[in-house]
């Protein structure tokens, strides 16, 4: 199963739409989580809003995470280990306020943390191909020296 999500806070009707159309492609389930829906799909399932118990079941069956660049989004996938592709919103055609998603991406893609697709094409190869892995994992534990660090401060 592939989970595609947007975030919380807005609509993001072009996403959704590639998604859909992907998932009339593939023989496998996708589930977008999208708020503020303006797009009915036809093939993908789709939701406006999970609680957090449902969003972290959803999140740990999906054998790919495709989403916005949320940062919150991307270190949970990569603290479960899972591959992950981001789709920024793109400010210029009104779907965020200003361009810091791209500006995510394009940092999460330098790194090598994470697949990036900036338009349709793109995502729809990344999401058809089954050989993809996660590029970066993280713990979810603080590191042994951030956590030295913060007891010489604290004590």
């Amino acid at each position: 199963m592939i989970f595609a999500t947007a975030g919380t806070q807005l609509s993001f009707d072009r996403f959704a739409k590639i998604m859909d159309s992907i998932s009339a492609e593939i023989e496998e389930d996708i589930i977008i989580q999208c708020p503020e829906k303006h797009y009915t799909p036809k093939s993908a399932k789709m939701v406006n809003f999970m609680n957090p118990d449902e969003y972290a079941d959803i999140f740990a069956k999906a054998r790919l995470i495709v989403a916005h660049a949320g940062i919150g989004t991307i270190v949970s996938a990569m603290q479960q280990n899972k591959p992950i592709i981001i789709f920024p919103r793109v400010a210029a055609l009104g779907e965020h306020r200003n361009e810091h998603q791209l500006a995510t991406a394009r940092q999460m893609e330098k790194l090598g943390y994470a697949y990036v697709a900036y338009d349709e094409e793109q995502l729809r190869e990344l999401v058809i191909n089954p050989d993809l892995r996660p590029m970066h994992t993280i713990s979810e534990l603080a590191s042994p020296s951030l956590i030295e660090a913060i007891r010489e401060n604290i004590g």
